[in-house]
């Protein structure tokens, strides 16, 4: 094997974990904030694929369908929370099994409106052809993505790091009864969170609908990766979201490329050493 194989399976893994991050940055922040396992994401990025595509053949604008699609599973989320999830409290069984129930109310609703077909989003002509670097022919579609995943995490890290509103976010996740009590309303806090991470979930959505396609399951598939990029990062941690996301998307790429036989085993295996030295993910508080 030459060194363009190993190059191109690198950025190859490198543009999958970018997907990745959308999905997972929200899933981390939702549960480090809300302290609840939201099993309802990967159908939030689901039906952002579908609402994106539907946007597109109303209006013919895919640069359109991105916000669109974010912003109306953002209302989504954001009525979950407050309609559904708050009424709850604190009770994590309860939290979790009424996420459960959306993901199956959500991927039937699929089902009922877009139908059963796999279904894919045409992006743009300037993004459908290659870019050409040092003799390695990359995808623009792919370079896209890495670069809108690196626009979110730049974005994330202001709002979070040089905000009064990312020290309000950053102390509900280290420690929310104190936050309650020097008069922080978590609350508050927990429906932008859940809105925001509910955006992330459809924006990625949207984008990976010209990776992945849109099928009925995308959502449970999805998850589960998404669960280890947050395991091994660490709950609740934009950074580790981030490194998560580039461990699974080049163990998951490189591992289909050199082991298909036991891709799954490649993909999972660094959350379980992770998880034997460091239980918190790499960047999780102890």
């Amino acid at each position: 094997m030459d060194a363009q194989f190993w190059l191109i399976q690198a950025f190859n893994g490198i543009s999958y974990g970018a997907l990745l991050f959308l999905l997972a940055a929200g899933l981390s922040l939702i549960f480090g904030v809300m302290r609840i396992v939201n099993l309802a994401h990967g159908s939030l990025f689901l039906l952002g694929g579908y609402v994106a595509l539907t946007v597109i053949r109303t209006t013919g604008s895919w640069l359109l369908a991105l916000p669109a699609a974010a912003l109306a599973i953002a209302v989504v989320g954001l009525l979950m929370e407050r309609v559904f999830l708050r009424p709850l409290g604190f009770d994590p069984l309860r939290q979790v099994l009424l996420t459960v129930g959306f993901a199956y109310l959500f991927q039937q609703a699929a089902l009922d409106i877009w139908g059963g077909d796999n279904l894919d989003i045409t992006p743009p002509r300037v993004l459908t052809g290659s870019i050409v670097l040092g003799g390695l022919y990359l995808p623009a579609y792919r370079v896209f993505m890495i670069g809108m995943a690196l626009a979110v995490g730049l974005m994330l890290w202001l709002v979070m790091e040089k905000t009064r509103m990312g020290a309000v976010v950053r102390a509900a996740v280290d420690d929310s009864q104190m936050a309650r009590g020097v008069g922080i309303d978590t609350s508050r806090v927990s429906m932008f969170i859940f809105a925001l991470g509910a955006f992330l979930a459809a924006l990625g959505g949207a984008i990976g609908g010209a990776f992945l396609g849109i099928y009925p399951g995308l959502d449970f598939a999805i998850l589960p990766v998404a669960f280890a990029v947050v395991i091994i990062g660490g709950m609740g941690s934009l950074m580790g979201a981030a490194a998560g996301s580039l461990i699974v998307g080049l163990a998951d790429n490189f591992g289909k490329a050199l082991f298909p036989e036991i891709s799954y085993f490649t993909l999972y295996a660094p959350m379980v050493q992770i998880l034997a030295l460091k239980p918190t993910g790499l960047f999780g508080r102890d």
